[in-house]
């Protein structure tokens, strides 16, 4: 069992399954050049007598070809020692890989809410946070290093302070668009068929694109696609019955704040720094903003149960309707780039007055890292509430809104 595990770790297999995509060796000018130096100083010292000029001449040689070793190795070499020969497999990984980024979620997730459906949102944001919030802690309890470069050629570097087991890549790959399916295939009426096609095909975009990348091994991929799919089975059922009770419950605010407080400051830390703690705070705030929202909408008394029952059917964009879906999105996002603008601005102020460096360092200190975690969480759940109040309160107002979306419990 181990060996086979050994074997899935094995970063030949991920410079493999690069090469069969369309990633191959590019030899650096330079090196061609130092190795035909080598070759022609070889030659020559051959001919050298045993004195102290040609002890200098063998000397410096050694220098040039530790120069050599270095470009070899440092990260210039990664950035040039290799070649894309599909663009078409390197824009669909690119692309796929960026369905596991914060840019992803800040655009997804209000534009899911703002568009589609909120009873549903609001439970793939809570499977998608607890999912998470477990792949980034087993990232910091088992601490499998990412895939060696080389041989694996690094083609991001984005995240390469984590560790690698499990992908989490992999993990969002599989909750968000099977939980999606598991939770509309009753409430809508489409073929189940072509979601559950849309899901898998999702699904393995993301998570070859983590291979391509050079960014995981087979073992970290397979073990986030596991992992998540085993997660999947009690937390639909479970998310489901505690939307209504957060919905509800006038200690929820409560609730949500002291618990995700709780469970980011007791996330698993390694000895070495990594930013795995701070994507959690981001994640785990977004799901307190937009819960805590929802629950304001409801004790305020604008939301109300649907005056009919699923499944409802699919209602199509019209001319009209994707005009107001621009509107919306433009006005919103605006919004949401304004918050976290300022937030950032305030984070830096609060940084600079106590005398904290705001550079940005590969191990930040102890009151940096925590002011950071602070301002984290403030921004991003700001950006949850305003997602799920004060922006549709906004929407309504100026009657661009969505008419079903107070009637989504």
């Amino acid at each position: 069992m181990w060996s086979y595990i050994e074997y899935l770790k094995d970063p030949h297999l991920v410079l493999h399954i690069q090469k069969f995509f369309g990633v191959s060796f590019k030899e650096d000018k330079k090196l061609i050049n130092l190795k035909k130096n080598d070759k022609l100083l070889f030659e020559e010292t051959e001919l050298l007598s045993d004195d102290s000029e040609s002890h200098k001449f063998l000397d410096n040689h050694d220098y040039d070809k530790s120069n050599s070793e270095e470009l070899s190795s440092d990260s210039e070499s990664e950035k040039k020692n290799y070649k894309i020969n599909s663009l078409f497999w390197y824009y669909v990984f690119v692309l796929g890989t960026e369905l596991g980024d914060e840019i992803f979620y800040a655009t997804f997730i209000p534009f899911w809410f703002w568009n589609i459906d909120g009873a549903v949102g609001r439970r793939i944001v809570m499977v998608w946070t607890i999912v998470m919030y477990i792949g980034q802690g087993l990232k910091d309890i088992i601490c499998w290093p990412r895939p060696s470069s080389p041989p694996v050629f690094r083609l991001q570097k984005k995240w390469a302070l984590e560790y690698g087991m499990p992908s989490t890549h992999a993990m969002v790959g599989v909750s968000i668009p099977f939980s999606v399916l598991l939770y509309t295939m009753q409430r809508y009426e489409y073929p189940f068929l072509i979601g559950l096609c849309v899901a898998v095909l999702w699904c393995s975009v993301v998570s070859i694109s983590r291979l391509y990348l050079g960014m995981h091994t087979v073992a970290d991929v397979m073990a986030g696609i596991i992992l998540a799919l085993v997660l999947l089975v009690p937390l639909v059922p479970l998310v489901d019955q505690m939307d209504m009770f957060l919905l509800t419950s006038r200690w929820s605010p409560v609730i949500l704040l002291t618990l995700s407080i709780c469970v980011i400051m007791f996330h698993p830390k390694d000895k070495i720094w990594t930013p795995t703690r701070g994507d959690t705070a981001m994640i785990v705030s977004v799901c307190v903003g937009i819960h805590i929202g929802a629950w304001t909408n409801f004790q305020l008394g604008q939301m109300s149960v649907s005056p009919s029952s699923p499944p409802y059917t699919v209602i199509w964009p019209t001319y009209e309707t994707l005009g107001l879906v621009f509107l919306r999105c433009a006005l919103g996002f605006s919004c949401i780039v304004a918050t976290r603008a300022m937030c950032k601005s305030a984070g830096y102020a609060t940084l600079s007055a106590l005398g904290v460096s705001t550079e940005p360092t590969e191990t930040p200190s102890s009151l940096k890292n925590t002011i950071d975690l602070i301002f984290k969480y403030i921004t991003y759940s700001l950006i949850g509430f305003n997602t799920l109040h004060l922006l549709p309160s906004t929407f309504k107002m100026l009657s661009i809104d969505r008419p079903t979306f107070y009637t989504e419990i």
